[in-house]
Formats: C-alpha cells, structure tokens, sequence
C-alpha cells in the first residue's frame, strides 16, 4: 500500500512539469498570435452598435471597439459627433487574426450589411457620422477596399454607384462605454442595419481571388 502511495506520488512530481509546460507553452502561443499574428481594420458603416455586433460574431476576430475617427476634433464625444461639426464617423476598429479570417472576407462583411450607394445616410439615421468609409492600415489593404469598390461597381449589384469613402486611418477614439458591446449588453436595443444582397459575397470571393492569382503570377 505505501508503495503504490509512492509511486503515484512520484508520477505526480514526473508529469506535473511537463503539464505545466504545455499550459505554459500554449499561453505564451496565444500571445504571440495576438502581438506578432494580429492585424487591425477600421470601418464606418452606421449606427455602430449594429457593426460591431456583426464583426465581433465572427471567426477569427480577435477583439472589438466602437469609436469616433476621420475627423478633425481630438477626443470628441458622441454628442459632439451627432452635430456633425467634428468631421469623425461613427466607426468599428477590428483586430483579427489573417491565419482564420482575411481581409477581403472582412469586406464582404462590410459591403454585406450596409448601403454603400448612401454616403451620409444609413436608413434613418442621416449625417456625416453615418456615412460608409474604409480607413486602411496599410496598401495591401488599400488595394484590396479599392478593388472591391470597382468590383461592386462594374457588377451592377447596385442601382446607384458605391460611394464608400476609402482613406488611411487616422487616430481611433474610444466611444464612452456604454457604446461598447451595446446590443450585447442591450439585446433588445435598436440600430439600423441595411443587408444587401447575397451576390455581394459571390462578386467579391470571385474577383479577389483573380486579383490574388494574377499578381501571383507576375
């Protein structure tokens, strides 16, 4: 009986290590994914309530903030937004892994769930800080919000044409907390979201992928 006492007890002190190795290893993963691995993307596209609900619900996406950007008021507030006299858009910053979700499927996203074709405007909700706008980090995602408005464009999905302004990022300010998570937190809350239809995603999966295969090729 002592031995077998024993033995489990020295079993304990041989694996516990290597368990707490793997537990170890798998967290410093999970950081080096989010610090090295991460990308961000930046959209306007209504009321953000109703965005970041629809972004933060998918794969991939590692976290999300709503906020004020492309203005020219530094730390404004949201009334001070809904004037429209600071020039920020209501907006959703994204961080997503590229491993499990592109950026192009975060455009099909985009263009998905709102009317591009309505700069200032999403259903009932009218002003500049409603208006339908892509601030991209970087020129591969330059390129690519280009190439996706062309594509919507010359599809004729469309009875008017995309009027999504595409612009680099500029500095992001955090909406009050409340904002944050809102129909989350509001289940029953309310924003207008305008869905769009389904060939968006067949238009834009077809020509991004020609677009991918000819640079590959060159």
């Amino acid at each position: 009986m002592l031995q077998l006492k024993r033995s489990g007890t020295l079993k304990f002190f041989i694996l516990f290590p290597l368990i707490a190795g793997v537990a170890i290893r798998a967290m410093a993963e999970e950081d080096r994914r989010m610090t090295v691995s991460s990308q961000t993307a930046t959209f306007a596209a209504g009321c953000f309530w109703g965005v970041e609900k629809v972004f933060s619900e998918q794969k991939g996406v590692l976290s999300t903030q709503v906020g004020y950007t492309g203005g020219g008021t530094q730390t404004p507030g949201y009334e001070e937004v809904c004037t429209g006299e600071t020039g920020h858009a209501e907006a959703i910053e994204i961080v997503f892994d590229p491993a499990i979700l592109s950026y192009e499927k975060l455009l099909e996203t985009f263009f998905s769930h709102h009317d591009p074709t309505t700069l200032n405007r999403q259903g009932p909700d009218i002003g500049t800080q409603y208006r339908s706008a892509i601030f991209t980090h970087n020129d591969s995602q330059r390129k690519a919000a280009l190439k996706a408005k062309d594509l919507l464009d010359r599809s004729g999905i469309f009875k008017r044409p995309v009027a999504t302004e595409i612009s680099p990022a500029g500095p992001f300010y955090r909406a009050e907390e409340y904002h944050q998570k809102y129909l989350k937190k509001n289940p029953h809350g309310y924003c207008s979201l305008q869905l769009q239809s389904n060939k968006i995603q067949e238009v834009l999966e077809k020509g991004m992928k020609d677009q991918k295969s000819g640079t590959a090729e060159k």
